[in-house]
């Protein structure tokens, strides 16, 4: 078991559920108004973004490095009535990766204190991109407002430097959306705050 496994296999361990359940806000606004097709999740934890993608048709593949994880979001598509859209992988990102191309590759706060190379699955993530398809990234641009000593080793990258470390063929993309937006996020007591998070959305061209 790698470490990156191990980590999240014990965070999620911790407790029976650690997120909502809920879809992320702003995946919700950037994809409601696109025709259903298939979509790649990515770190896609207890399946909170899965099972609301696939709710509104879409075929949808899940993907984490936490098994624990991946079975809860099972049971969540077999509650909702969507196990049959939703294809559930373990990968462990950066060393394996979904085949296939997808109209939708969403990578939602794919953050980590342990090592992972998320520029290098990011750029994988775009290959992944149908002609026609939309790559969603979003992101911390910075720590919570009861975050008053986080690890000053996680870098937190600009929508722009996420766009850059893509390294997208010009002529072929166009950038939809680039920039940042303040959400409510509450402390580990229950104590209400607020962080500034960030959303990236390039479009692939038709040939």
């Amino acid at each position: 078991m790698s470490e990156h496994e191990e980590f999240w296999d014990a965070r999620y361990s911790e407790s029976q559920r650690i997120w909502s359940g809920e879809p992320n806000t702003m995946l919700v606004t950037e994809v409601e108004g696109m025709a259903p097709g298939r979509a790649l999740d990515l770190g896609c934890g207890e399946g909170g973004d899965v099972v609301w993608l696939a709710r509104r048709g879409w075929r949808v593949t899940g993907v984490d490095v936490s098994r624990v994880a991946l079975e809860r979001a099972g049971e969540h598509a077999k509650e909702a009535g969507v196990a049959d859209l939703v294809d559930l992988q373990w990968h462990q990102l950066g060393e394996s990766f979904p085949e296939g191309e997808f109209d939708l590759v969403s990578a939602a706060y794919l953050h980590s204190t342990v090592e992972m190379s998320r520029e290098a699955i990011l750029r994988a993530a775009a290959a992944a991109v149908a002609p026609g398809g939309v790559l969603l990234v979003l992101g911390h641009s910075g720590w919570a407002s009861w975050q008053h000593a986080p690890p000053h080793d996680v870098h937190l990258p600009t929508p722009q430097e996420v766009y850059d470390s893509l390294g997208l063929a010009q002529g072929e993309w166009v950038v939809e959306r680039s920039g940042e937006f303040e959400r409510s996020q509450n402390g580990p007591d229950g104590e209400p705050g607020t962080r500034t998070d960030n959303v990236l959305r390039v479009r692939r061209l038709l040939a």
